[in-house]
């Protein structure tokens, strides 16, 4: 699984050669220069296209018979029986398309979440005092000292 220029930008580039260097575009939009990141910054969408790219190992258990050992040491042959695909292709599209939709409605939900609860609580900054902390040169419950000087 590799996202963006994968590793391709690890063997091939410096990091000031993979950077996605951020412009204006002409229509007034920000971008990046070259999307080597794949759309992907930090595990956060940069707004550019997503690009990644997986690899499926081939099936192990194919219709020939196979040489091997078992858990003695001893040879043996392992013959698969029952229904094998040759390729996973037809298959992995799918999985590989669901899978990609369940993250990205994941991450929009995570975020749709996050916004909604900061806007509902305004929890920002708002931390509760405790007891007997210092604010301002005072104790919590105690008059400030220009009170207590008139008092």
């Amino acid at each position: 699984f590799e996202i963006g220029s994968g590793f391709d930008g690890v063997r091939k580039m410096h990091g000031s050669e993979h950077n996605d260097m951020f412009y204006k575009r002409e229509d007034g939009s920000l971008g990046t220069k070259t999307n080597n990141s794949g759309g992907i910054q930090g595990g956060i969408s940069n707004g550019e296209p997503i690009i990644f790219r997986i690899a499926f190992k081939p099936p192990s258990t194919i219709g020939s018979d196979q040489a091997t050992v078992n858990f003695k040491g001893a040879d043996t042959t392992l013959a698969a029986k029952g229904r094998h695909d040759p390729c996973v292709v037809p298959r992995a599209v799918s999985i590989v398309e669901t899978m990609t939709a369940l993250v990205i409605a994941d991450a929009a939900l995570t975020q749709l979440g996050r916004e909604k609860s900061s806007a509902q609580y305004d929890l920002v900054g708002k931390a509760p005092r405790k007891a007997g902390v210092k604010r301002n040169g005072t104790v919590e419950g105690d008059a400030p000292a220009s009170k207590k000087a008139k008092a």
